[in-house]
């Protein structure tokens, strides 16, 4: 660049200087007439007549294309950078041709004509313009999509021709110069040298390249690599995601000019880019490398984590680095630390405060470049002004003090506004995690006005915010003008003569100084924004890990004990006074099985998080000998395919695979599903049932082959039949040699255990054989006793008699065989989970629209354009003042007196000071209603959304949305649009005041201002592809996250860490791969934008010193103003650029506005009685249900009725569909065909909220909030305590509720960690016995409870609702045997539907066998 300069400015130095002299100079030198071939008028005779036969050679060419249409190659061709460059070439000769001619025509035109000569060298450079522009057509036209590697001969020769006279002509300049020392020869000196400069050029293209790329199809191997056509025609290339950035390889010159770029931007303009067009990350900037360093510089600092902010890098470095250190704390968080900090603020932590540290390198250089700017300033200043320039230095600290407490102020505020994020964020991730419960119990509005007032607490910061940025951008744009007044009073004070050059000199300075000034409130808010986050990553960092010495792993060979706990005590929550776990001591030997059982809360899934390091240590040691395999009470499962779950990062061993599989009972599952084991799973395991969730973690643990499986009640959540088999299959078969730790609640699976510990209240109260333990204690007893007395309800059914019945018949449209013909399912299967959908193309113009009418209808957006259009008049009318009103020497009179002068310059400054204060606030307030109803219109579509579209949409693209995308609208675009308005008036006002003074300016301007037009929008369709990407590609990082957080304990169980947090580091590369790729793209735009803005300063600096009769004044002005018109012409299309990049952010939300919704909650011309259901009857009639139009039906037409106030019971194989009928019923999924009634109402026929209000439900995995215990039973407020007491005693928590200190205020934490899996079900039952509705639904109700919690519920319900409908689902028969009705489904369809005596009865009944299974595994000794 600088060799490109210097000789730019020599020109023009030697060009502004000297022009007045004429071409006649040439007769000056004697011979010089004598020697015709050195005389101008043939120079350009010979260069005319050679672009007049290129012109007709184009033409002839032209005529034999159209007569030969259709003889050439057909196929696209891949073009290369020297063709390319060779089209830029021809068109740059041709422009700069165009603006000599013009130039040269109006200096002749002012001047005089002379000798004749003139005629010639115009028709000469008319004849360059035409010939080089045609040519442009002609390459890009005939060559784009040509076969041909190499130009044609004769346009090759006629390049060497060119060169060749190109030569001549600058020879003959530099003869005429070097002997006459005529300046006026500098023109064409300048322009034969460019020409020699194209020439050569051309020739070297011409003669030793290739117009194609090196990779044809022709170059390809032929063997040992694919070489297939895409369309048939194209050339296959390599994929972006198969090589690295060409940016690891660039050339010197190559990264100053982002040319590494160009590959990828002209991909962008062919298609829309997809993630694997981007290449990969040069190793240096992948999170690997950058972790590394960070680590080791972190390691170096003494383990201080504080160092993260000297750490100076680059952004995406610093911002991968510090995400990988997130995500590894976050994998070894204490359980203590996690209830402090939970998933949603964490994630928090990772989107927002992460990326900040990123966005801070664009910023890094800002301090001490302010400080080097307003030093030369001052300095320029006090050359020109004196002692004058102390009042400026003064004035200039004045407002750099201000930003220290303004500062601070927005430091608070963004502190504050980071806080009541982290709030809100944490309780959407809890009720995105819980929605379908909120659904069925129809609180989805309740909890979404709790979103609401947090988002209103947040909100009041964000106002506070925007207002106090509003004050400061007042403070800052009016410095420039508050620093000028001071200054020039301060030259009236002290008798320094102003005059117009030094006035404009002044405010030129005045103008550089403004830059930094103005630019300083976008560096403190991010200097403030940075040192919130790092403070909050450091505080994240510092919290306790889980300690590594709280077991003590030893190898497998060691010892022949697998686990030994000696004198143990533990604690959940170390300040409380009584452990969770106490005075444990426990001994196991290797290939031992040892059952775990007791009552609910007994702390029996802890002693499991003991035996796992997962529970703080009190005292006493822990020794573990060998690996170890968890599978947990509550399924985790990650989303992907289900093969992935079982393998869990081993290598695929088929042998191994099918064993485990047919021990796990999985493969006929896999055979129900359209893709087998390669089946999507959903978030959570959405998409299978408790029992296929249950059953692939059993899978999980079994493929791993570890020493040591603990297992927390695996059987609970599976039928009879399941569990008896994997039972047998899986402890006694598949690991009958390991050492197994069981927790239970089926009696049944005691007596085959080599120890059984018997826990209550903490302690282990019995320990022994079950022989040995039966009559040696009542904890034991009690149990077995309850078990006992399920059993012989079976043996009374059995054998009771028929007379019970209640007589009702079997239909025959009732009985399916199983064997019978299936219906087929309609459709398209496909899988449940889709890829995230993304806009394509153009931002359309109904996003801007709809951003910009979205608050007070969009009528403060013009006044903030109006506002800012003042400013810049009285801005451009205070400078036009100065110069006017000031002599331009001193020996000149002053037009108006010295008081007058600074009085007009005050006002103009005042008011215009007033305009931007008026803008900054107008801006505050768009911002503010803008994401304040945004965020209400996402919210409100999200929770109105139908449950399958969170079946179908992994949380973490919703929490992108609700951080990243909101964090964008409340605190980005707003000022990006704000900065683009406000810089193309500025940059209009520069164009009005140059215009004003020398009219040709747009000679040079107009050209330039399409060229980098032209520049914009070749850039945009990749940057904008790549800024969706970003987004797209972000979810799955907060994904892989929120499932990592929720399952820390599997994952640290297996010790797969190491695999997880390398799964995220490649997660996060994907997200940077865009991401660096996006800012390459906007500093490959920003360095050609600068190079043709310094080309139009350079120009219109020429037209204003070479015309005569301009005001030296306003001429002055007018530089003034041009010195920022290439920053401000690069600052409109970079703004413009980075708006569109933004803006995207509203178009994901406004997607999510725009999200089908459920049908409406209350229809009131529908609206059910206030009584309604009194009887209760259910009807269901044909049902048939599919959960999404790709996916394949679940029930295949089911027709039944449940009587009122009867109990129906509803069983059947994992999968049946029994948990789908219950999800109908309550309208989570509307019917495909057929319909349900309850007392005659057709439930699609009224409101939501009408119908789910009046049902009430149990549901499989039970939920707790995070809240207070009163919360949870009474979210909507509507009882009161004793009510609340009573539900708690009749459930048979109220004795537990009442040990806590704070009562029905104690405080519960996410996901109710702090209660056991039972209790939770008991609260779920506590809610039921509030609401006391006429249906009751239980789903799996008590898979979680033993037997004699399980007695109990079933004893509370009998007698508190007698009178009710109770549609129970249970894998527990004893649940359902005392039912009215047994309705048995398989696949979908009803296999038997009547009384369990009568189904009893008939022994080859598939429930009478169900049964006969449940009692003979009861009886068995396994």
């Amino acid at each position: 660049m600088e060799n490109f300069d210097s000789p730019k400015q020599g020109f023009l130095a030697a060009l502004l200087s000297t022009y007045s002299s004429s071409f006649s100079s040439f007769s000056s030198w004697s011979g010089v007439n004598d020697l015709f071939l050195l005389r101008p008028i043939f120079l350009h005779g010979l260069s005319g007549s050679l672009h007049l036969v290129l012109l007709l050679a184009l033409f002839f060419w032209f005529l034999r294309s159209k007569f030969r249409a259709g003889e050439g190659s057909s196929g696209k061709h891949r073009r290369g950078l020297c063709y390319n460059l060779t089209v830029l070439c021809s068109l740059g000769v041709s422009l700069f041709n165009l603006g000599f001619c013009l130039f040269s025509y109006f200096y002749w035109y002012r001047n005089g004509w002379l000798e004749g000569d003139e005629f010639v060298t115009l028709l000469d450079l008319i004849l360059r313009t035409c010939s080089w522009g045609v040519l442009t057509v002609f390459l890009h036209t005939q060559f784009a999509n040509s076969a041909e590697r190499k130009f044609p001969f004769s346009l090759r020769v006629w390049w060497g021709f060119y060169l060749a006279v190109s030569c001549y002509c600058l020879a003959v300049d530099l003869v005429l110069y070097s002997n006459l020392q005529a300046y006026s020869q500098i023109p064409s000196l300048v322009s034969d040298a460019v020409s020699v400069f194209f020439g050569l050029f051309l020739c070297y293209v011409g003669f030793f390249r290739s117009m194609s790329e090196s990779n044809t199809l022709l170059e390809e191997p032929l063997l040992g690599q694919e070489s297939s056509l895409g369309n048939g025609l194209e050339p296959k290339v390599s994929r972006g995601d198969d090589t690295v950035t060409p940016y690891s390889d660039a050339g010197v010159l190559g990264l100053f000019s982002f040319s590494w770029m160009g590959s990828l931007i002209a991909l962008g303009n062919k298609k829309a880019l997809d993630l694997e067009d981007v290449p990969q990350l040069y190793k240096d900037d992948s999170v690997v490398g950058a972790f590394a360093s960070l680590k080791e510089r972190i390691e170096s600092d003494g383990g201080s984590v504080s160092e993260v902010t000297a750490f100076k890098q680059i952004g995406m470095r610093m911002r991968a680095a510090v995400v990988a250190m997130i995500y590894n704390k976050g994998l070894s968080l204490s359980c203590q630390s996690k209830q402090g900090q939970t998933s949603g603020e964490i994630i928090n932590i990772m989107t927002v405060d992460a990326e900040r540290i990123g966005d801070f390198a664009w910023y890094m250089h800002d301090p001490w470049l302010v400080i080097l700017q307003v030093s030369l300033a001052l300095f320029i200043l006090y050359r020109n002004l004196g002692l004058a320039s102390i009042a400026t230095l003064i004035a200039t600290i004045v407002v750099m003090l201000l930003n220290f407490p303004l500062g601070r102020l927005q430091e608070g505020y963004q502190d504050k506004l980071m806080k009541s994020k982290d709030k809100r964020m944490k309780a959407t991730s809890e009720i995105l995690r819980n929605m379908r419960i909120l659904k069925l119990q129809a609180w989805e509005m309740k909890f979404l006005s709790k979103i609401i007032e947090l988002r209103k607490t947040e909100a009041g910061w964000l106002k506070r915010y925007v207002y106090s940025s509003a004050l400061i951008s007042f403070v800052f744009w009016g410095a420039p003008t508050f620093v000028s007044v001071i200054t020039f009073g301060t030259c009236m004070l002290m008798g320094i003569p102003l005059e117009s050059g030094k006035i404009l000199s002044a405010l030129a300075t005045f103008r550089v100084l403004q830059e930094p000034i103005y630019n300083l409130p976008d560096t403190i808010s991010m200097l403030v924004q940075m040192k919130v986050s790092v403070d909050r990553i450091v505080a994240f960092l510092r919290l306790d890990d889980l300690p590594d010495d709280v077991v003590k792993r030893l190898p497998r060979e060691a010892s022949d004990t697998a686990i030994e706990i000696v004198d143990g005590s533990f604690s959940w929550d170390s300040s409380s006074p009584n452990p969770t776990l106490r005075d444990v001591n426990l001994k196991v030997d290797r290939g031992m099985k040892v059952a775990v059982c007791g009552t609910v809360g007994s702390g029996k899934s802890s002693l499991l998080s003991c035996i796992l390091g997962e529970v703080p240590k009190i005292s006493g040691t822990i020794g573990l000998c060998g690996s170890r395999a968890y599978v947990s009470q509550s399924p985790w499962i990650q989303s992907g395919k289900i093969q992935d779950n079982i393998l869990f990062g081993q290598e695929m061993d088929k042998e191994k695979y099918d064993r485990v599989l047919e021990a796990c009972a999985l493969k006929k599952d896999l055979e129900l599903f359209s893709f087998g084991d390669q089946t999507g799973i959903g978030e959570r395991g959405i998409n299978l049932s408790g029992g296929q969730k249950q059953r692939i973690q059993i899978a999980r643990a079994l493929y791993q082959d570890a020493d040591i499986y603990l297992f927390d009640d695996p059987f609970s959540a599976v039928d009879a039949h399941t569990g008896s088999h994997l039972f047998k299959e899986v402890l006694l078969g598949h690991l009958s040699s390991k050492t197994v730790v069981y927790v239970t609640h089926q009696v049944e699976f005691l007596p085959v255990a080599d120890l059984i510990l018997v826990l209550k209240d903490g302690r282990i109260t019995q320990a022994g054989k079950y022989s040995d333990i039966l009559n040696s204690g009542s904890d034991f007893m009690e149990l077995v006793g309850a078990h006992k007395a399920a059993l012989s309800a079976i043996d009374s059914k059995e054998n009771g008699d028929m007379s019970n019945s209640n007589g009702i018949e079997q239909k025959d449209g009732d009985k399916v065989l199983q064997n019978g013909k299936e219906e087929e399912t309609g459709g398209p299967q496909g899988q449940l989970v889709q890829e995230e959908e993304r806009e394509k193309g153009r931002v359309g113009f109904s996003v801007y629209w709809q951003y910009l009418t979205t608050a007070y209808g969009g009528a403060l957006a013009p006044l903030a354009v109006l506002a800012h259009s003042m400013f810049q008049i009285l801005q451009i009318g205070s400078n036009y003042w100065m110069a006017w009103a000031t002599p331009v020497s001193a020996d000149e009179e002053p037009p108006v007196p010295p008081m007058t002068l600074i009085a007009v310059y005050v006002v103009l400054a005042v008011a215009s000071s007033l305009c931007i204060l008026g803008r900054s606030t107008i801006l505050a307030a768009i911002a503010y209603k803008t994401a304040t109803l945004l965020f209400n219109k996402m919210h409100m579509s999200i929770f109105r959304a139908p449950m399958s579209f969170f079946d179908s949409t992994p949380s973490g693209r919703i929490l992108n949305r609700a951080s990243t995308d909101q964090s964008a609208v409340d605190q980005q675009i707003p000022y990006q649009l704000g900065a683009t308005a406000f810089s193309i008036i500025q940059l209009l006002g520069i164009i009005a005041v140059m215009s004003q003074v020398a009219w040709q300016v747009f000679i040079v301007f107009i050209p330039v201002i399409a060229i980098s037009i032209w520049y914009q929008q070749y850039y945009i369709p990749a940057a904008r592809e790549l800024s969706r990407l970003i987004g797209v590609c972000k979810a799955p990082v907060i994904q892989h996250f929120a499932e990592t957080i929720s399952g820390t304990s599997t994952i640290r169980s297996f010790d797969q860490q190491p695999r997880f947090k390398e799964t995220s580091m490649k997660l996060t590369d994907a997200y940077s791969r865009p991401k660096f790729h996006t800012a390459g793209a906007m500093e490959w735009l920003c360095v050609r934008l600068d190079f043709f803005s310094s080309i139009t300063f350079a120009f219109s600096l020429f037209f204003l010193i070479s015309f005569p009769g301009i005001d030296p004044s306003l001429a002055g002005l007018a530089v003034t103003y041009g010195l920022n018109l290439n920053m401000i012409q690069a600052w409109v299309i970079w703004n413009i650029c980075n708006l569109e990049n933004k803006i995207i952010s509203v178009e994901r939300i406004l997607q999510y506005i725009s999200i089908p919704s459920e049908p409406p909650l209350v229809i009131e011309e529908s609206k059910p009685d206030p009584s309604w259901p009194s009887h209760g009857e259910v009807v269901i009639d044909g049902l048939q249900v599919r959960y999404a139009p790709h996916l394949p039906l679940v029930l295949r037409g089911l027709t039944c009725t449940f009587e009122g106030g009867k109990k129906t019971g509803i069983v059947g194989r994992t999968g049946s569909g029994k948990s789908t009928l219950i999800q109908t019923l309550f309208r989570i999924v509307d019917p495909t065909a057929g319909r349900i009634t309850i007392d005659g109402v057709d439930i699609s026929s009224i409101g939501l909220h009408d119908l789910r209000s009046r049902l009430s439900i149990i549901p499989q995995d039970p939920t707790m909030f995070e809240g207070t215990v009163r919360s949870n039973l009474d979210p909507l407020e509507e009882y009161s305590d004793e009510q609340i007491w009573e539900a708690l005693d009749k459930c048979q928590l109220g004795d537990e509720v009442r040990k806590k200190e704070k009562k029905l205020d104690s405080a519960v934490t996410e996901n109710g960690e702090n209660w056991s899996m039972g209790q939770r079900q008991l609260v779920c039952l506590g809610r039921v016995l509030l609401k006391k509705s006429k249906v009751l639904v239980l789903d799996e109700a008590t898979a979680s409870v033993d037997t004699a919690t399980d007695n109990l519920i079933q004893q509370t319900l009998r007698q508190h609702f007698f009178d009710c409908t109770v549609i129970t689902i249970a894998h527990r028969i004893t649940s359902v045997l005392d039912s009215d009705m047994v309705l048995l489904l398989s696949h979908g369809l009803i296999e038997e539907y009547d009384t369990p005596a009568r189904l009893l009865e008939n022994k080859s009944s598939s429930f009478a066998q169900l049964v006969a299974e449940y009692s003979e595994r009861s009886k068995e000794q396994y």
